[in-house]
């Protein structure tokens, strides 16, 4: 048996980030080959997820973040088994440096992110190595991003839900206030969509569909009841639609006229929201 010390092992620790008992035992076993040590705990990691694919791992934390220039703005979606895993530091130090690889690189897709180099590997392979090491199912299940003249992020506290919205002008410190304070209305308010011609033809025909059926057990006539139906969806858009909701700063003005008020064209452009467990 190769003569393990105490340093090989932290040297180890230092390259995988796995557990000092772990790199001990990969040591032993590749009796102090440093490579073929990294390659036992990386295929450890392998194994490990491939024994729990079927575990739903429903836990993590989102993050959103802008680039320097807040024209482009990404969000990540990292998921675990358990919420102790979730806020453990190896955990938050991954899907930090993610998230920030995203909004320095710009991939266009998931894909795309979890084939970037991070520290000499890719993302998915950074991964399972803390798959090896911490020994639960972890996932990097969302990517979302935001272009805009000006793109402004939000985390709710705790990391369980975070949203990015993008206005169609870049601008003083005013702008960039208003930017944050409709990322924090889209967290607050969940809307569906930006104005209500943005809302999705199904959505109005089921909306349409239920104020008929509500109308009709009111004891409306029945050739009253699509008009009716019609007049309630003016509701559903104040309520579900962003620029129709009220802010909630000042409730006596819309997202609208909040943003009109301070520039005439100054409107949404885009926006995400995303929410664990949602």
């Amino acid at each position: 048996m190769a003569n393990i010390t105490a340093a090989e092992v932290n040297k180890l620790r230092q390259i995988t980030g796995a557990g000092m008992m772990d790199c001990k035992a990969a040591l032993i076993e590749s009796e102090g080959d440093n490579e073929k040590a990294i390659e036992i705990l990386r295929k450890k990691g392998q194994k490990v997820a491939a024994k729990r694919a079927d575990r739903e791992a429903t836990e993590g934390i989102i993050l959103a973040k802008t680039n320097d220039a807040h024209d482009f703005g990404a969000l990540i979606i990292v998921n675990s088994e358990t919420d102790f895993v979730a806020k453990s530091d190896d955990f938050a130090n991954f899907s930090k440096a993610v998230i920030d690889l995203a909004v320095a690189k710009k991939p266009a897709t998931a894909d795309e992110l979890k084939a970037l180099d991070l520290n000499g590997r890719t993302v998915e392979q950074n991964l399972m190595d803390l798959v090896g090491k911490i020994g639960e199912k972890l996932e990097l299940s969302g990517y979302v991003t935001v272009n805009a003249p000006l793109v402004s992020a939000y985390n709710h506290l705790g990391n369980k839900l975070a949203t990015l919205v993008g206005l169609n002008q870049k601008g003083n410190a005013t702008i960039e206030e208003a930017a944050h304070n409709v990322a924090m209305q889209i967290a607050a308010m969940n809307p569906i969509a930006i104005d209500r011609d943005d809302v999705d033809k199904s959505v109005i025909e089921k909306e349409i569909e239920i104020g008929m059926e509500q109308a009709r057990n009111e004891g409306k006539p029945e050739n009253m009841l699509e008009k009716i139906a019609v007049g309630k969806l003016n509701k559903f858009y104040q309520e579900n639609t962003l620029l129709n909701q009220e802010f909630i700063k000042d409730n006596s003005k819309t997202i609208r006229v909040y943003l009109q008020g301070i520039d005439k064209d100054l409107t949404v452009s885009a926006f995400t929201r995303k929410k664990l467990g949602a």
